[in-house]
């Protein structure tokens, strides 16, 4: 069990998410979040409302695993598989935090200051969620695909847009992290 509860380091997850790249290239399937969420959206009618989702989703329904197995490991792993291990994050990065406001940097999953039913209902929350949830839309559509889809698929198929993407994700994530983050918090 302490190898399941414990962070699994890059020389064991790196090489399996190889493999199952391998498996979905072989079958001809790529993998990424925003084509499943286009899928489903199509499941559910909204290609009534917009030319965009009118595909046959059927082809496509194999990728609704890939949601609803990232919702069932993730209440597995948060519920059943987790340990009360903090964190083990650089002195530096939890000086940074703390000073931000963040009152146990690495000590839950999640920072309870942006993630408490608390937080969630005030103004500032609604309008990072709203503000950010359309640009992280407008961003997918815009790069024809997610981080996953880009970094994992794209990367390993050796594409040049996946290679472009992925940097411009490093870029606007450090920009985000070192500019941005510190006059919110």
């Amino acid at each position: 069990m302490e190898i399941i509860l414990n962070p699994w380091p890059w020389y064991i997850s790196g090489p399996l998410i190889a493999f199952v790249m391998a498996i979905l290239l072989y079958f001809g399937k790529t993998f990424g979040m925003s084509s499943s969420l286009k899928t489903m959206c199509s499941a559910l009618g909204a290609d009534k409302f917009s030319d965009f989702f009118k595909f046959n989703w059927k082809e496509q329904k194999w990728n609704l695993t890939v949601v609803f197995g990232a919702i069932i490991g993730g209440f597995i792993t948060t519920q059943y598989l987790s340990n009360d291990v903090a964190t083990d994050l650089n002195k530096t990065t939890i000086t940074e935090l703390q000073e931000m406001g963040f009152a146990n940097p690495g000590g839950t999953l999640v920072p309870n200051e942006m993630f408490s039913l608390d937080s969630l209902i005030s103004i500032k929350a609604i309008l990072l969620l709203v503000i950010g949830g359309l640009l992280v839309g407008f961003g997918t559509r815009y790069a024809s695909g997610c981080t996953s889809g880009h970094a994992i698929t794209g990367l390993s198929s050796l594409q040049k847009q996946s290679l472009i993407a992925v940097i411009g994700f490093f870029v606007g994530g450090l920009a985000m992290t070192n500019f941005i983050l510190p006059l919110i918090f």
